[in-house]
């Protein structure tokens, strides 16, 4: 059967060449057993390819079944694919046959496949592998012969490296890849879908047809269609219920789509660089006071000795001392040195970089910049002078 016909009997309308190609692999792979993965965002008409396959497939004249694993309750998801024995689960008052079992001989679309449990995607690539399972409650593993197609609309690599879906999984699924394009890559198709669309509201509400004038062509073309095809129908169906007149300006047309998006100008990036530098002068601030705690405890530590009269010479009587107030010690910081029996805090230690931001930040005014480093103005000024900053 060729693309025409599918075309035909399936009702896809369109002759964008992404979309020809996706086509051609649905009626390729389907004389075969192998495992499709389908990929498209929402609204593309992903489900129409599975449909493609069982058609043109040995198995046609088998069940097929689709589930759309998102919609299930977790709790209930290995109830419904693998079936369950009586009693197995409080409500279970019923053996209940799931899917894999219903199918067999035939084929089964996953979609949304991504949102399986962990657990669950652990079961179905048994299935995969070795075509058995084993239904909640029983120990008995059963066999069963079903194809299975399974789509997506998110991006599986990502779901991959955030350990929402397993690796192994995926490339047993993706043995057949088929990607469907988005509408804003089918320009060309964007006008005869909306009028095909046209003609069938036209018919299902016994009313005149809608068209759209050249420049709402335009409109209609230039738009992203984050809704694809779904959103496309959509809005064609609202024009032709509530607009009277039958021709469609461009004005008209825009009241029915997001004006936020319907042109693409370019958007200024956000500009963290704001941010960025308040985390910077936080940081700053908290380093500049820790080393001024540090330089006042160890000052302290040295008083105390001097007052008791027992000198402390040994470096680690000075860090279990230091240790015992919760001090962070910097044993490798060229801003410390010795100062006879203790060590203190240099004043070049006093980051001339840490008052030189402050005071730009806040165009030279000594009094918020002292409360922003958290000290007094007079400290400030009498540092400035230490550090010999040319401010």
């Amino acid at each position: 059967m060729d693309i025409r016909a599918i075309k035909q009997r399936f009702d896809i309308i369109g002759d964008n060449q992404a979309l020809n190609r996706a086509i051609d692999i649905a009626v390729q792979v389907a004389s075969t057993d192998l495992s499709v993965l389908v990929i498209g965002e929402s609204g593309v008409g992903k489900e129409v390819f599975p449909q493609i396959i069982h058609t043109n497939s040995p198995r046609k004249h088998s069940q097929y079944f689709a589930v759309n694993c998102g919609a299930i309750p977790e709790g209930t998801i290995d109830s419904e694919l693998f079936g369950h024995e009586k009693g197995s689960f409080t409500g279970a008052y019923e053996m209940r046959k799931g899917y894999f079992e219903v199918a067999d001989g035939g084929t089964l679309f996953l979609d949304e496949v991504v949102e399986l449990p962990l657990s669950t995607q652990v079961r179905l690539l048994r299935v995969l592998q070795s075509g058995e399972f084993i239904k909640v409650g029983s120990s008995k593993v059963q066999k069963t012969d079903v194809r299975v197609i399974a789509a997506t609309n998110v991006n599986i690599m990502r779901a991959i490296e955030t350990g929402r879906f397993r690796e192994d999984l995926y490339y047993r699924l993706n043995t057949v890849p088929i990607y469907v394009p988005p509408l804003r890559e089918r320009k060309e198709d964007i006008h005869l879908l909306f009028k095909k669309f046209a003609l069938d509201f036209a018919d299902k509400y016994k009313m005149p047809a809608i068209r759209l004038t050249p420049e709402a062509v335009k409109v209609l073309e230039s738009y992203r269609w984050p809704g694809n095809v779904r959103q496309l129908k959509s809005i064609a169906e609202q024009i032709s219920i509530l607009e009277q007149n039958r021709e469609i300006s461009s004005s008209v047309l825009r009241k029915y789509i997001p004006e936020e998006v319907i042109t693409h100008l370019p958007v200024k990036a956000e500009d963290h660089g704001v941010d960025y530098m308040t985390d910077r002068d936080i940081i700053f601030k908290i380093l500049y006071q820790l080393r001024q705690e540090i330089e006042e405890i160890k000052a302290s530590i040295g008083r105390q000795q001097i007052q008791t009269g027992s000198a402390i010479t040994k470096r680690e009587e000075v860090d279990s001392i230091i240790e015992e107030h919760n001090v962070v010690d910097y044993d490798e910081d060229p801003h410390f040195t010795s100062n006879n029996d203790y060590q203190q805090l240099s004043i070049h230690s006093m980051n001339a970089d840490f008052i030189r931001r402050a005071l730009e930040k806040h165009n030279g005014k000594r009094k918020a910049a002292a409360a922003e480093l958290g000290i007094s103005e007079r400290t400030l000024y009498r540092k400035i002078k230490e550090l010999n900053l040319d401010i």
